[in-house]
């Protein structure tokens, strides 16, 4: 990113907070539904130090890592598997035709009735989202690898692990990491909105809790923890695929 598309970046989350604050300083906007920045602000910092903001947000980035993990390796090796193998393609495509447009909120009850109220339904939420993004971004990586590097692997004669993890999981890279920020964005969405429910530490909790008690501005700031907790993950994303591809740098 250049010196000046970071001052775009900069400022445009700026230009909307101004925006804002002038909008409900001039009654365009009703403060008693939104609250300008200023007071999202305090009541925010006012979150962070009551200590609430951090066992909330640590309940549920633990919840984040652990359901992508169980969903969203299983579904980057199929993904592989479905990018060379047409018969593993002809099983699973139809299945993931089938399940991906379920809204995975919806089954939200379903995973209460099969695993409880403890843990492993937040993950199993999480897991069901992350798994089909990975699988389907993972295959359509496979699939844009150029033919010529799979010809040489296969005239060499490289081991069937070597092939996949050498091979064709750098050739993926992009669109597995392209996978991978769909599904931090789809995973933070599941696991507010398990947290609603049956629980009382995470996010989610507090935004339902702030929603029971009419605490508008602790809804807000919830709401904010939510999208920086995004934000950080999404950032710290970029600065790992800068590593783990550099010749997609180089090119630019």
């Amino acid at each position: 990113m250049t010196r000046g598309e970071r001052a775009v970046a900069i400022a445009a989350p700026i230009s909307i907070v101004l925006l804002w604050q002038i909008a409900v300083s001039t009654r365009f906007l009703n403060p008693g539904l939104f609250p300008p920045p200023s007071e999202i602000a305090a009541n925010f910092v006012a979150y962070a130090q009551s200590g609430e903001l951090a066992t909330n947000t640590a309940w549920t980035l633990g919840r984040l890592i652990i359901g992508c993990l169980i969903g969203g390796v299983p579904g980057t090796l199929i993904g592989l598997a479905m990018g060379m193998n047409r018969w593993v393609r002809a099983y699973f495509q139809p299945v993931i035709a089938l399940l991906y447009p379920i809204p995975k909120i919806a089954i939200l009850p379903l995973l209460y009735f099969i695993f409880g109220t403890g843990e492993q339904a937040k993950w199993a939420a999480v897991a069901v989202g992350v798994f089909f993004l990975m699988a389907i971004n993972t295959e359509a990586g496979v699939r844009q690898i150029e033919p010529i590097y799979l010809d040489v692997a296969r005239a060499y004669r490289i081991r069937p692990a070597s092939f996949y993890f050498r091979v064709l999981l750098p050739g993926a890279l992009p669109n597995i990491y392209a996978g991978i920020k769909l599904s931090i964005g789809i995973a933070i969405v599941l696991a507010v909105a398990s947290e609603f429910q049956l629980t009382r530490v995470g996010l989610g909790f507090a935004i339902f809790n702030a929603q029971q008690l009419l605490d508008v501005d602790r809804l807000y700031a919830a709401l904010v923890a939510v999208s920086l907790l995004g934000c950080i993950l999404t950032y710290g994303l970029d600065l790992t695929e800068r590593w783990a591809i550099p010749w997609r740098r180089a090119r630019k």
